[in-house]
Formats: structure tokens, sequence, C-alpha cells
């Protein structure tokens, strides 16, 4: 299948076709026959609204938003949501990038209850934040943490022994080091 014949990318194309001229604003592609669109952010909304009520597209489960971290180029972060379509027995991902000094990506929040918890962990794991979400806070590091783990320049070993975050946890927990529970 070349870069047209795929519905979702067909009725995106009908939405934005001054988007779709232009090859540094419209980027489709597929991978192990799995399709993905790469869109400007300011169309991820619209986008995301056109998939989920498109007759014939229906794509009603976000399954995942996640990151991906390209320190070396211009737009450092890929947002990445990952749709199916049950009548359609499809799944789609659409992309967006987004720069490091401006890490904001549109919230699907609004479209997709699942969005809530999935924008927190992208948001907790590389710092994207995302517009118009209702609670984005750290799911998983304390909130006083001050990196984002997924990032690239996040050492393998962590930044912290099991010693430090155990004592980080005794001390959340309000009791000394080896009082009972």
């Amino acid at each position: 299948m070349g870069e047209g014949g795929h519905p979702a990318i067909e009725r995106l194309r009908a939405a934005f076709p001054e988007d779709a001229a232009d090859p540094g604003r419209w980027r489709p592609g597929e991978f192990r026959g799995q399709r993905w669109l790469e869109l400007p952010r300011e169309r991820v909304f619209e986008a995301l609204r056109i998939l989920r009520d498109e007759p014939g597209l229906e794509y009603r489960l976000l399954s995942d938003v996640t990151c991906t971290d390209h320190p070396e180029e211009e737009f450092r972060f890929r947002v990445i949501w990952n749709l199916t379509s049950f009548t359609r027995r499809d799944r789609f991902r659409l992309r967006t990038r987004v720069p490091e000094d401006d890490p904001t990506a549109p919230s699907a929040t609004p479209l997709f209850a699942t969005a809530d918890w999935l924008e927190r962990e992208a948001y907790d794991m590389f710092g994207v934040l995302f517009d118009g979400h209702p609670n984005l806070r750290r799911i998983m590091m304390p909130e006083s943490y001050h990196a984002f783990p997924l990032r690239k320049e996040f050492p393998m070993e962590g930044d912290r022994s099991d010693r430090e975050w155990a004592a980080w946890v005794i001390a959340r927990a309000g009791r000394a080091e080896g009082e009972p529970l």
C-alpha cells in the first residue's frame, strides 16, 4: 500500500489539504502493516476527533499515548497516539513533533477518557506537557522529582541508589527506618 489508499489518511488529507501538500507538515508511513501519520501539533486534536467520530473510521479506543526522544533533532520529542477501530479491525498511529523549548501537545482527554492517565505517564517520563489536561501531574515518580527518566540524557543506572530511594520512601511515610508499618 503506497502513501494513499488508507481511509484514515485519505480522510485527514481531505480535512487538511494545505498540510497534505507540504511534505514538511505531512508525513504518512507504514511499519509492519500499521499505518501512521505525522501532523503539526496544531492539527492533532481535530485529527483525533475526525478519527474517532468519522463514520467508516471510528477509532474509538485510544490504547496508548507515548513519546520518543530525539535530542539531536530540532523537534526533540515525538508524541504518539495509538488508536484502534474495532469496526474496521485496524490500528492507526497519529504523531506530532514538539521542540524541547516548548514541549507541549494538545490533550486528548476531551475525546478519550483513557488519555487522562496515559498523558500523565508521558509527562512524567518525558516532560512533555499536554495543553488542556485536567490534572497533569506526575503519576509514577514523586511530585518533587527533578528529572524525566525516559529522556536520553537520564543515566541508565538511575540517579539515586536503592538506599537513597528507600530513605526517601521512609521519610515520606513519616516513620523512622526499621519501625514496623
